[in-house]
């Protein structure tokens, strides 16, 4: 060591002990700031354990308030009695109510049916009864609280009282209520639990509580006769009973004489206020015996805390002097070292936070890395595992054409992509955009990142963006139909019509005519369909009965079914509850169905009508009926499944539809609330499925306790 290394070390150690000398007498001669800041620990702690007890006690009062408030409504005897015994079951600290008139006679009493059988006595009743009474002279609202009840267990049972207003059928009463208060007062049950702490609890009535430490319990009975004994605990019971907040510090002799040890104690005292009604005194006793005894023990560390401290340097700066000359590079190191973890923890928020998936694959074909956007699709043990074991869902064909795009993008080092393809990557299929980047072969951990863009939301919307277009059309366009060809061919059906009585039925050109006729008929139907299906219709729902108007459309149907030589079956249960509906509108829905089943099917085959209700599953779900109608007929093209519901989109042959019927039925349930979901194989048949909406319950009245 050198000479200036020894001279630095030296005064360290100087410097060292002027610190130890300073504190020693810092702490000696701010003996009164800590004991201030002892006394502000302990009103600080009073005042959190008082504002948990008067938090409890208002919420007591605010219940007994509403009790009134539900006795000031209109209703029996037996409703209110109801409702205050569930009051009773939802308030554990309740035990007994009793309900007087406004003259002061008993309505009626109610008992917890968990309460001890103490409570239940005669006596119990009559202290309610009188301090119900009591409160009948104050304003409604206001809480009247009891002396402990002598007759209930303990010394935690105390009756709180209050008015309530007339209500529109009563003029009014007041109530009292059995509370057992030990709940309430918990939190300072839990700041004494320190062996130097000691409560005391002065009640509303100004006499001290059981609760309260023995000893300060004594004294407080017999203050009044040895007050010079203890002058400060005098003071403070006065500013107790008088509801004030602060701190009193007792001298060490008046601590002794009270129980509180060899030391200066600290009184800190609050009052516990019950909002609308009266206050408790609490004060808590703490001795600075252990604040002395500490003072002391960080003295003595403090001193062999120097020495070791100077030992210690004295060797650490051999170490310093030997250290200096890494200190340069350690430092530029680190800088470096926090650089990257920088830039790690950027690049990883990055990843994580962009909506699309990247997973990062090692040389092996591992999954090293996955962002979040991906982690939630893929299964928890994806990291580690091969894209075979983190696609589980995905066909062996699609897996193998993704592990042939990393081959390729490393073999090539360049970016090979699959654009827009559908592709079941998670069970169901979707339309997705894949990228194979590769990256720097040595680092064999991260080789390559496949980046998974999901397209599924976008050509929705594309979809959909496409089926608002085609519906603007069929807009403009039937209005430009109903306009332009409505009245033309209504005048040239009336002169077919004209013709036709002129010449007769036996004339050789009447069956000609009759076609005109039949055709301009289709054609008005057609531009009926437009309209009905372009122009809004408001949708006035009510309860309809769903057999009534599955059996008239049945009726309805009966001369087409047989023209078909088709049979209908309909199975439709007692008890459904009615559906929320436009009659109308679904016997509509229902008609277009069955036409459409009856279309797809031979000579022979069956249609069958099905209800039932849904119950939901979880809670939340879809509930309503179901209504499904399936057929045994030709079915639909898998190709074709997707645009049943479009515009203009019909299987039928030309001249035969229009392309609007499934269409008009998909506007209708939507308009309604509910769904429409179709399956269908070809040769096997289709099976059109609706869930439509109920009608709601009645609604029924219930008091919120």
């Amino acid at each position: 060591m050198n000479r200036n290394a020894a001279v630095s070390v030296l005064l360290l150690c100087i410097a060292l002990a002027s610190v130890v000398v300073g504190v020693v007498h810092l702490i000696r001669r701010d003996r009164a700031a800590l004991v201030e800041q002892f006394a502000a620990e302990r009103t600080a702690q009073v005042d959190a354990a008082a504002r948990e007890v008067s938090d409890a006690l208002d919420d007591a009062a605010d219940d007994l308030r509403f009790a009134g408030e539900l006795l000031s409504r209109p209703g029996s005897v037996t409703e209110h009695r109801r409702e205050l015994l569930a009051l009773l079951e939802v308030v554990g600290q309740f035990k007994a109510i009793v309900v007087l008139d406004a003259e002061g006679q008993s309505r009626f009493t109610i008992v917890d049916r968990r309460a001890g059988p103490a409570v239940t006595r005669g006596a119990v009743s009559t202290a309610l009864t009188e301090k119900a009474r009591e409160a009948l002279a104050r304003a409604p609202g206001d809480i009247l609280t009891s002396l402990p009840v002598a007759a209930a267990p303990g010394d935690w049972y105390r009756i709180f009282a209050t008015a309530y207003a007339p209500g529109e059928d009563g003029p009014g009463g007041a109530l009292a209520v059995l509370v057992d208060t030990e709940a309430f007062f918990a939190p300072l049950k839990l700041v004494t639990t320190q062996p130097e702490v000691r409560l005391l609890l002065i009640g509303t009535h100004g006499l001290p509580i059981r609760a309260s430490a023995p000893t300060l319990l004594e004294w407080v009975n017999r203050v009044d006769l040895a007050s010079d004994a203890v002058p400060g605990f005098a003071a403070l019971l006065r500013r107790l009973r008088a509801g004030e907040r602060g701190t009193v510090r007792l001298p060490e002799g008046e601590a002794a004489r009270l129980g509180l040890g060899a030391a200066d104690a600290i009184a800190a005292y609050t009052p516990v206020r019950m909002r609308g009604g009266p206050f408790w005194g609490v004060a808590l006793f703490a001795s600075t015996e252990e604040l002395r005894a500490h003072e002391r023990g960080v003295i003595l560390r403090v001193a062999l805390g120097a020495l070791l401290v100077t030992f210690f340097l004295v060797v650490f700066g051999a170490y310093v002097i030997i250290a200096s000359r890494r200190a340069l590079a350690l430092q530029e190191s680190r800088r470096h070292a926090d650089q990257l973890a920088h830039l790690h923890e950027k690049t990883q928020k990055i990843l994580d936070n962009i909506p699309t998936g990247v997973l990062a694959l090692s040389a092996g074909g591992h999954i090293t890395a996955v962002n979040q956007a991906l982690r939630e699709r893929l299964p928890p043990t994806a990291v580690g595992a091969s894209l075979r074991e983190s696609f589980p869902d995905a066909p062996a064909a699609v897996v193998d054409r993704l592990e042939s795009l990393v081959k390729e993008a490393c073999a090539t080092e360049r970016v090979l992509s699959l654009h827009g393809e559908p592709l079941p990557l998670f069970g169901a299929e979707g339309q997705y955009r894949i990228h194979a980047v590769p990256l720097e072969r040595h680092d064999a951990e991260v080789r390559v990142l496949l980046v998974v863009e999901d397209l599924s939301d976008v050509h929705a919307l594309e979809s959909q963006l496409l089926r608002a277009e085609k519906l603007a059309t069929v807009g403009i366009l039937a209005a430009g139909i109903a306009h332009e060809i409505g009245t033309p061919l209504g005048v040239v059906r009336g002169r077919a019509e004209y013709v036709v009585g002129k010449l007769g039925a036996q004339h050789p050109q009447a069956a000609g005519i009759q076609v005109i006729i039949e055709q301009i008929d289709r054609v008005s139907r057609t531009i009926r369909q437009l309209l009905d299906f372009s122009r809004v219709q408001p949708v006035a729902v009510r309860g309809v009965a769903l057999g009534g108007l599955l059996h008239g459309a049945q009726e309805l149907l009966h001369g087409e079914v047989e023209r078909r030589r088709v049979r209908l079956e309909m199975e439709v249960p007692e008890g459904l509850p009615p559906l929320l509906a436009e009659p109308d509108q679904l016997q509509q829905v229902v008609l277009n169905l069955v036409l459409n089943a009856c279309d797809a099917c031979e000579p022979g085959g069956t249609v069958r009508l099905a209800a039932q209700v849904e119950a939901p599953g979880t809670p939340g779900a879809w509930s309503g009926v179901r209504l499904t109608v399936r057929d045994d007929g030709c079915g639909i093209p898998p190709e074709s499944l997707n645009r049943v519901f479009d515009p203009f989109f019909t299987t039928k042959k030309r001249g035969q539809g229009t392309g609007l019927g499934l269409t008009m039925v998909a506007q209708i349930v939507r308009n309604h609330g509910g769904r429409i979901e179709l399956e269908s194989e070809p040769g096997q048949g289709t099976c059109v499925t609706l869930w439509w909406p109920v009608t709601p319950p009645p609604s029924e009245e219930r008091h919120a306790v």
